[in-house]
């Protein structure tokens, strides 16, 4: 990077940080601390929602993921529309007017203590994890700027970030995703618009995208129903729904994005923005990485996008045999170069030359996915790595090497920012819970507000640790945006069966929601242990199906056996009574 795109970083850093402390207001009081004093007007919320999503996983992950299979990832968020519907009408009222700081405090009161505890439990395990995903999408960014090691770039990102939260509470880390989500869009915009500039002369962006649709890059719907396969119409749908109603219905740094809203109507205009924007943002980020892909057909690839790997398989035993793969690999690119500039050219053509040149591309185009195979191979093997992959350097690689001056600089900009403010609402959550949920609640129940708030400081601290430990573990797990989302699928089914246990069935009690979930996160990891290719191939999206089904149906069983609800019979409406 050169001064002007360091310029751009440091500035934009500065200023978002400064400008969201700015925002932030009665930070020294628990209310204001961890729900903004109900006063954030709903298009902040909304952004705010999105923007904790739409973290450096997002940005690096899902461009590679569009660059490696196309828009076919789009199919992740089919059930996320209906999701939201079914919440704006459901659960955020019923959670708002409950006057509530965790979703997990209902549970006690329509169930008992240990279930809130458990839920509560398995919501600190699932998002402690995924956040550590969040960290090490932008700290693989830092390790190609700067040449560092992942440990150092973690920290870089993690220690500002955890300072940043202590101080500036849920307010300030909302407001700063306002501007998160200004820049992100507009870096992506930008990074489209030099996609398409840079095509060849001859090759129309029409005739770009028919090439991209050649090598499979443009089919975004499979009707398949294939439980094997991750991205179908039908896992999007079904999968989807229940992972959407579980993040934003049950995973408190989504409930606590809404309980800032000034109203219940407010609240659901958030998730309703989310609902009718999500998609089409994640299709330009995934039409970025098809763009990215057709770029490298005209331009010089590397072999691998991850130079660390390069140098260690080259100062291995494998160094003859990658340098054999290199050489074939320059070989089959240029070859791809050529047919692809031949098809883009003739895609207006006669039926019979544009058959002939499609098939040519679609021949090339196979080779160099061949030669990158094997070279991929010879990493697992240096690493001892099965799910090694370099997905996650495709799009950095193409931002450090191709883009103008200046450029460069927002779009890293854009990233950290992404990652800082996502981390920021993670901990945020994580820190709620912990201290409402267990400090408040089983070590010092007479705890002051300001002790508690203190408290809160403390929890957000140590959970920036953990989840800094996490991301240098994680940042070689294979797609960041497929690792985040399977962390997830192992707890937020089970969670979803809780609630669908204390909202539809009147005659749930406590023991039936306790054993219920333990029973369902165990179906889980049963089916996601024999879950394999010699075994019940399934994809992780269909774990918060049978996590929800589990739960619910152990439940109810032992519900029944146990007596129903005989301890506390609030009914599904009354909990907003209390406000």
């Amino acid at each position: 990077m050169r001064w002007l795109d360091w310029a751009v970083v440091v500035a934009y850093l500065v200023w978002v940080v400064w400008d969201g402390l700015r925002a932030s207001k009665k930070t020294n009081e628990l209310d204001g601390y961890l729900r903004a004093g109900r006063s954030l007007p709903w298009w902040v919320v909304g952004l705010s929602v999105m923007a904790t999503q739409l973290s450096a996983i997002t940005l690096v992950g899902t461009t590679g993921q569009g660059y490696n299979d196309g828009l076919r990832f789009v199919q992740f968020y089919f059930g996320l529309p209906i999701a939201m519907i079914i919440l704006s009408l459901t659960l955020v009222p019923f959670f708002y007017r409950s006057g509530v700081f965790t979703a997990y405090e209902y549970l006690e009161r329509r169930f008992d203590l240990k279930t809130r505890t458990l839920a509560s439990m398995a919501f600190l395990m699932q998002r402690g994890l995924s956040c550590g995903v969040i960290i090490a999408a932008p700290a693989l960014v830092l390790s190609i700027v700067l040449g560092w090691n992942l440990t150092n770039t973690v920290l870089l990102i993690g220690v500002p970030t955890v300072i940043y939260t202590v101080l500036g509470g849920v307010q300030a880390v909302a407001w700063t995703d306002v501007k998160q989500m200004a820049i992100i869009v507009g870096g992506v915009l930008a990074a489209v618009i030099v996609l398409l500039t840079q095509l060849p002369d001859g090759v129309t962006t029409t005739a770009a995208l028919t090439v991209a649709g050649a090598a499979g890059k443009m089919k975004a719907i499979d009707f398949s129903f294939k439980m094997s396969e991750t991205y179908t119409f039908w896992s999007g749908i079904i999968g989807g729904l229940f992972l959407s109603l579980s993040y934003f219905g049950c995973d408190q740094s989504q409930v606590q994005r809404y309980l800032t809203a000034k109203s219940v109507d407010e609240g659901r205009h958030s998730l309703l923005m989310s609902a009718f924007v999500k998609i089409p943002l994640q299709v330009l980020i995934l039409m970025m990485g098809v763009l990215v892909f057709v770029f490298f057909l005209f331009h010089r690839a590397p072999l691998l996008f991850n130079p660390a790997d390069s140098a260690k398989v080259m100062a291995s035993d494998k160094a003859g045999e990658y340098q054999a793969l290199q050489q074939e690999y320059d070989q089959k690119a240029m070859a791809r170069n050529v047919a692809a500039t031949n098809f883009a050219r003739a895609a207006s053509g006669a039926d019979t030359e544009r058959r002939a040149a499609r098939d040519a591309f679609v021949a090339a185009d196979a080779d160099v996915k061949s030669v990158r195979s094997r070279a991929l191979g010879l990493v697992k093997g240096v690493f001892g790595d099965v799910k090694r992959t370099d997905v996650n350097y495709i799009f950095p690689t193409f931002i450090l090497t191709y883009l103008p001056m200046g450029l460069v600089g927002l779009l890293i900009a854009a990233i950290f920012a992404a990652a800082m403010s996502s981390i920021a609402a993670e901990l945020n959550a994580l820190a709620t819970a912990t201290v409402i949920d267990f400090y408040r609640r089983h070590l010092k129940p007479q705890a002051t507000d300001n002790q508690t708030l203190l408290a809160s400081k403390l929890a957000t601290a140590s959970w920036g640790v953990f989840t800094c430990v996490v991301a240098v573990y994680a940042a070689n797990l294979g797609s960041l945006i497929e690792v985040v989302n399977e962390f997830g699928s192992y707890f937020y089914g089970s969670l979803l069966g809780v609630f669908i246990l204390a909202l539809g069935f009147k005659r749930s009690n406590g023991h039936g929601a306790f054993f219920g979930l333990l029973g369902g996160l165990a179906t889980v990891a049963v089916v996601a242990q024999w879950n394999g290719p010699d075994r019940v191939h399934m994809s992780f999206l269909w774990y918060n199906v049978i996590g929800a089904v589990a739960v619910a149906f152990i439940g109810s069983i032992v519900s029944v056996v146990t007596g129903g609800n005989s301890r506390n019979q609030i009914a599904a409406g009354q909990i907003g009574e209390k406000a």
